[in-house]
């Protein structure tokens, strides 16, 4: 089993950042539903939501779920991944892509970079249907349940 290094628990980390309150995101993120992508920048100091075609390196985020006022919690699987748009819940995934590198961003938290970045992770495997952390036996896995989805991450900064 390949190690798992520094890299991927920033990343790891920055994904987790779910849990933070986004009070104004304006109406684009009160329209989006799931399976809609996005930019969620300013996650630190002033949240801004950019809807965006899933196929755009600036897409940081899926939306995996939208949640209802009377709606408590996003779906567990080891990763809490939710915002709060004062309407709804926006439960967040990473718009990860397979083969692409990824690392930290002051400004959105995770953003697409060139695999030599130092402390980058690349995503190995995109394994769609399936969360179950069996799936990425050689390197570390985000899972998500809904919807199912298995993220296997590797170093990104390591020559193979």
């Amino acid at each position: 089993m390949k190690k798992v290094g520094l890299g991927i628990a920033v990343v790891l980390a920055l994904v987790l950042l779910g849990g933070f309150v986004l009070n104004q995101l304006g109406d684009a993120a009160k329209a989006a539903r799931a399976g809609d992508c996005a930019r969620i920048t300013g996650a630190f100091d002033n949240p801004r939501y950019q809807a965006l075609d899933c196929g755009s390196e600036q897409a940081n985020v899926k939306i995996a779920k939208v949640l209802g006022w009377n709606e408590k919690t996003c779906p567990s699987g080891g990763m809490d991944y939710s915002t709060y748009t004062g309407d709804a819940t926006l439960c967040l995934m990473p718009n990860f892509v397979e083969g692409a590198c990824y690392g930290q961003d002051s400004d959105s938290g995770i953003a697409r970079v060139d695999c030599v970045t130092k402390d980058s992770v690349k995503v190995a495997k995109v394994v769609s249907g399936k969360a179950d952390q069996a799936a990425c036996p050689n390197s570390r896995a985000a899972v998500f349940p809904e919807p199912a989805i298995t993220f296997c991450l590797e170093r990104g900064d390591q020559k193979q």
